[in-house]
């Protein structure tokens, strides 16, 4: 009973973290971005921390039989078509361009690919929080790093696409809403088949690295300035660092 409650109250947290959009509103684009690029570090190193950190050790110590590594692997797989199918990565380097990318329909397009998103993050961190509640809140907060910048960048994309920003920041919480349904759906998915967890957490370390080194750190990558890439790789060290910093209370 208490895993429900922790991955219910995980993803309920998750969810209201969608109205960090509302910083689209309220900062300079200037401020912006730079925070932005700072947030996208961070981001990249709690997920890879996550996966490397907590996810794998933590499932391996468990029981997770050798053939947990094939689905991490399927993990990268499964997100590398996510991305492909949904266009997210293209579409959103167009919206921020000022480019046109059908941007209407884009916009219902983005909620899908992002309601998708949220409801496998609520799976998941049912699943982690089944094997430990540590590793759950470990999980938690590698979502939460990432969901940040991402929900930025969403609130960005539909009111380019002709939301007005009220409905921007609503339709963009009922989408980070279905994290709730996932972490409801997850819990009685593993309670009816036996090691689901372990096969979702595999699944899960392959889709945060794969957002990590194919999504986040080729934007930090793309800038040019020296000053400004010392900063964001530092950021990138101390999402790692803050990783085994968590790893480090919960042992």
């Amino acid at each position: 009973m208490n895993n429900i409650l922790y991955s219910l109250a995980a993803t309920l947290l998750v969810s209201i973290i969608s109205f960090v959009g509302i910083l689209g509103i309220l900062l300079k684009e200037k401020l912006l971005n730079r925070i932005l690029l700072w947030l996208v570090g961070f981001s990249a190193g709690a997920l890879i921390g996550g996966a490397f950190l907590h996810l794998i050790p933590e499932a391996l110590e468990e029981g997770a039989q050798e053939n947990f590594f094939v689905f991490i692997l399927l993990g990268f797989i499964i997100f590398f078509i996510l991305e492909k199918a949904l266009f997210w990565h293209h579409c959103h380097k167009h919206a921020h361009e000022g480019r046109d990318c059908g941007v209407k329909t884009f916009g219902y397009m983005n909620l899908i690919g992002d309601g998708l998103h949220n409801l496998i993050d609520g799976i998941v961190i049912a699943a982690s929080f089944s094997v430990d509640v540590s590793l759950g809140i470990a999980t938690t907060i590698a979502v939460i790093a990432h969901e940040v910048p991402q929900e930025i960048s969403d609130f960005g994309v539909l009111v380019y696409g002709g939301f007005s920003k009220a409905k921007a920041l609503l339709f963009n919480f009922v989408s980070a809403l279905l994290a709730v349904v996932g972490a409801i759906a997850g819990v009685y998915l593993i309670s009816a088949l036996d090691d689901l967890n372990y096969i979702l957490i595999g699944i899960t370390a392959g889709g945060f690295i794969y957002i990590s080194a194919s999504d986040l750190i080729p934007e930090i990558n793309k800038e040019g300035k020296t000053k400004k890439s010392i900063i964001s790789l530092a950021f990138f060290l101390i999402g790692i660092g803050f990783m085994y910093w968590i790893k480090g209370i919960f042992e």
